[in-house]
């Protein structure tokens, strides 16, 4: 029994150094544009053993270390992550004023919603995706991302919003949408004022749509990324890294996956 017993134990052992995560810069297109964004899964996943699917997009600093970090740790929890590009050629800026032109260019603009088209269709285009299992996560700009991919009736098991700009629902939304909602916000973020968050809700609950709407008290914009406290010395005003907030809203994350997907295989 005892011999029984440390063969399973080196087989799991083995098993586990096996595993290795993938990651890889994958360019796309969306018209003329050129797009860079970053996959990355478990190796145990393959076109015979797909896996649930997540669409990262991220901050209005572009493909940063973070949102490749985000996407990592979602490799590790078991799905295939794949961090859109949403400015074109991977672009980064730690610069504020940088960062809010490049947004500008897209925000609010039909190109917003080109480019989570391509993210999605890239995503799926892997092949290693069970395209009956996405969401998607974004943090901040990433987050208005989020809610655009699912108002345009995508096939979305879940949207996780993160310090988010809220988008409010029109009523041809409602009946396109097909994703359970999990809004992540904190209590005195003023970027996303109540006015918003009022708005956003009402909206909500216009459309019947399932959803949650989490708020951390005392956190502010951006209190997910560790380089929130740089950006605010730097001159951004109203923002902050919480690493409590933040481990609590991942973990918020993950029971909602559970939720919306099962255990990953």
């Amino acid at each position: 029994m005892k011999s029984l017993c440390l063969a399973l134990f080196a087989a799991a052992m083995l098993t586990q150094v096996q595993a290795a995560l993938v990651t890889k810069t994958i360019s796309y297109r969306q018209g003329d544009t050129e797009l860079r964004g970053y996959l990355a899964y478990d190796d145990s996943v393959t076109s015979d053993k797909k896996a649930p699917g997540v669409l990262v997009f991220p901050e209005w600093w572009g493909m940063s270390s973070f949102v490749k970090g985000r996407a990592g740790a979602l490799a590790k929890l078991g799905y295939v992550a794949f961090a859109a590009d949403m400015y074109g050629n991977g672009q980064f800026t730690s610069d504020h004023n940088k960062a809010k032109e490049l947004a500008s260019a897209v925000a609010g603009k039909p190109v917003m919603g080109e480019r989570v088209q391509a993210g999605y269709d890239q995503l799926i285009k892997t092949g290693l995706v069970d395209d009956s299992k996405v969401a998607t996560i974004g943090f901040c700009f990433g987050g208005a991302c989020s809610q655009i991919l699912a108002y345009s009736g995508a096939p979305l098991k879940g949207v996780v919003s993160f310090h988010g700009a809220l988008i409010p629902a029109s009523a041809d939304a409602a009946k396109k949408n097909q994703a359970k909602f999990l809004i992540l916000q904190g209590e005195l973020d003023p970027l996303v004022p109540q006015a918003a968050r009022t708005a956003f809700i009402k909206s909500m609950d216009e459309g019947k749509f399932d959803y949650q709407f989490l708020t951390y008290s005392g956190a502010v914009h951006a209190f997910m990324n560790p380089d929130a406290d740089k950006a605010r010395d730097d001159g951004l005003d109203g923002v902050g890294y919480d690493p409590e907030v933040a481990t609590r809203a991942w973990a918020q994350m993950q029971l909602f996956f559970k939720e919306i997907f099962g255990q990953p295989s």
